[in-house]
């Protein structure tokens, strides 16, 4: 059983809503080819998921098995991470630094392959994604249960929420960019989400067992 179940929720769903290089692949491929590119392109993304959590598992098991002390080790530079993370965000308000790029372009006939392959490439080769992963999950997962069963599972509500995230970003696409593009949105949004993230990591490093 997933450990603080309801923190990892609120921590997913920031991150999901968070603007990112995901959003701005989604946003792009939308106004390339419809609804149906986004939607496709969300799909690709939201399967590259599932390698960070295989990737991530396998970690987690490796700590397990080497001692109870490593892995409340590898817990704590998470926490640290998470808090990192957070401040980078309330700094990127203070230069200025919100902006996440929407390009447009017209639209062309859906080569789903290619929506899928640019989606799923675009994620599995993102190095934030991946060592968010890795530091994030083994906040989550009970050392007396299958630390790849607790990922997946983790990967999966994950996947759920991006879904219909990027889908409704996908339908409401000129809606989307307005927002994107309104510094006030941006700003609040950063603030939440470095808020957010330093409360979390602050309140896993202090926690006890």
């Amino acid at each position: 059983m997933i450990v603080n179940f309801e923190a990892f929720i609120i921590a997913i769903t920031i991150l999901t809503l968070t603007p990112g290089v995901d959003t701005a692949l989604v946003l792009r491929n939308s106004s390339r080819g419809g609804m149906p590119d986004g939607v496709t392109t969300s799909l690709g993304i939201c399967l590259g998921l599932f390698v960070h959590a295989m990737f991530s598992a396998v970690g987690i098991s490796a700590v397990l098995a080497q001692s109870a002390e490593a892995f409340q080790a590898v817990k704590m530079v998470g926490a640290i991470y998470l808090i990192w993370l957070g401040v980078s965000s309330l700094r990127a308000i203070v230069r200025g630094d919100v902006s996440v790029a929407v390009n447009t372009a017209n639209e062309h006939k859906l080569d789903w392959r290619r929506s899928l392959r640019e989606g799923f490439l675009s994620n599995v080769l993102n190095p934030k994604t991946a060592v968010f992963y890795l530091a994030f999950l083994p906040q989550f997962i009970n050392p007396e249960g299958s630390a790849i069963t607790q990922s997946f599972l983790m990967a999966s509500i994950h996947f759920v929420i991006a879904m219909i995230w990027q889908c409704s970003l996908a339908g409401a696409l000129n809606s989307a960019k307005k927002l994107l593009k309104s510094a006030r949105f941006m700003t609040w949004m950063e603030g939440t989400t470095g808020v957010v993230m330093v409360a979390l990591g602050f309140k896993l490093l202090f926690e006890k067992e």
